[in-house]
């Protein structure tokens, strides 16, 4: 009997990587806090998942059967933020606090995620083997 890896880790594969890919677009608003005209950007976590997990059933068709599909966020999923602050004079809307709990919030859930995938392997390591561990 084949073990399918996808329905073991269901959506957080996929969570993962976009949780990843906007752990580097919030670095990058931080990076930029001082440049004039820089306008801060951020992922839409939901898109961006809906659009990663269909990607991969659309990549089903591998040229070996050891590879693995990788999607993470696009650049047309990376949007640029509304401020809400007023305008400082230079034209940049990055907002430090808010930046940092965006980052904060951001490495909560990429926890989560991975928390959930470790379980998963070790109860199918469990399985496998008899043993946990």
């Amino acid at each position: 009997m084949a073990i399918s890896l996808d329905k073991a880790f269901g959506m957080h594969e996929q969570a993962l990587l976009v949780r990843d890919r906007r752990a580097q677009v919030l670095s990058e608003n931080v990076a930029n806090a001082d440049t004039p005209g820089y306008k801060a950007k951020d992922i839409d976590f939901q898109q961006a998942l809906v659009n990663a997990q269909s990607r991969q059933s659309r990549s089903m068709q591998r040229t070996h059967d050891g590879h693995f599909p990788i999607s993470t966020a696009t650049r047309h999923e990376v949007k640029f933020r509304n401020p809400e602050q007023t305008d400082t004079g230079d034209g940049n809307s990055v907002d430090m606090n808010r930046e940092r709990n965006a980052m904060m919030q951001n490495a909560i859930e990429y926890q989560t995620s991975l928390q959930f995938l470790n379980s998963r392997i070790s109860g199918l390591k469990k399985a496998l083997t008899g043993t946990g561990q």
